[in-house]
């Protein structure tokens, strides 16, 4: 997964660098979500390890698939990937790019695992805290571990913070241990 991601970072950080200069982030956004489907649909997986389908061919069907929905630049990038052999690496690609454009505006995300479904109002109320606390504002998403027993793990990049039953339970044993 690292060697994805590896691969995929130059390739995001150049489109965002393009997107920027541009003015047309949320252009770029809209465009690599389309490409992002179209790339791991079932059958254009298919196609695009198919030897028998040269890159060109594959490129040439993968902007037909688009459209017109994909701007001159961004098909580009695809035929770009298509001929490195990269193209399985867009989605990741496009993670990256939405993570450099949400920083650059100014959002953390930020998963939030509870032990119970947690209301709009319940999230909208941490979110709010945890905007506060980072100052900046907050994509919050939302996972369900019961094992937690109760309380929350809220995890905003790399800090973590355990709230949860469990995690109480953890420190009270690894302190009676000691």
């Amino acid at each position: 997964m690292a060697e994805i991601a590896t691969i995929a970072r130059p390739y995001a950080e150049a489109v965002f660098s393009l997107a920027k200069q541009a003015g047309a982030l949320d252009a770029w956004s809209e465009q690599l979500a389309l490409a992002s489907a179209v790339a791991t649909d079932p059958e254009m997986s298919r196609l695009a390890a198919d030897p028998k389908v040269s890159a060109e061919q594959f490129s040439g069907l993968f902007l037909a698939v688009c459209g017109d929905r994909l701007g001159t630049e961004a098909g580009n990038f695809i035929r770009l990937l298509v001929d490195n052999g990269r193209i399985s690496v867009l989605p990741e690609v496009v993670a990256q790019f939405e993570a450099l454009k949400a920083s650059e505006g100014g959002v953390l995300d930020a998963t939030v695992t509870s032990a119970f479904a947690m209301s709009e109002t319940q999230l909208a109320e941490l979110s709010a805290r945890l905007e506060t606390r980072f100052k900046r504002k907050i994509n919050a998403s939302v996972n369900v571990d019961p094992a937690l027993i109760g309380g929350v793990v809220v995890a905003v990049g790399d800090e973590v913070y355990d709230a949860s039953v469990r995690g109480k339970l953890q420190g009270m044993a690894y302190a009676l241990t000691r």
